[in-house]
């Protein structure tokens, strides 16, 4: 087990994945960080972007995320995700949609709570569809 992290990535709806990999690269606030065995302990807020999960050398899966928390031990790296999707699912149609929608609600938001939420959620889908180009 010396050689691979056991990976866990947790959405509200459900476990996505569960099991040991090489590497995970998360897409941290203050950037991407690399998970690799015998990581030093942390805990960071994750942005929206796009977890690499590395096999055999390669990056064999990418799953975005609109945000969330990871924690990360020596033996361990957990994300607790707002959202999150495998890159091939993404439908480009509707989150382009979803975007639209988002930024014509922004543009007729009153309040200062409402407009930070709309912001927020136009970022995640703007990283979303970049995720799926």
């Amino acid at each position: 087990m010396a050689d691979k992290v056991q990976f866990e990535l947790v959405s509200p709806e459900r476990l996505l994945v569960s099991r040991e990999v090489e590497m995970v690269v998360v897409p941290g606030s203050e950037g991407d960080f690399g998970v690799l065995p015998d990581h030093a302990p942390l805990i960071s807020t994750v942005r929206p972007g796009v977890i690499e999960i590395h096999e055999s050398g390669a990056v064999a899966e990418q799953i975005f995320v609109a945000g969330g928390f990871a924690e990360v031990t020596g033996e361990r790296c957990t994300v607790l995700a707002d959202e999150a999707i495998p890159v091939k699912e993404i439908d480009r149609g509707a989150t382009q949609k979803q975007l639209d929608e988002a930024k014509g609600e922004l543009a007729a938001a009153s309040d200062d709570a409402a407009r930070e939420r709309l912001s927020a959620r136009i970022d995640a889908l703007d990283a979303k569809l970049a995720a799926a180009a």
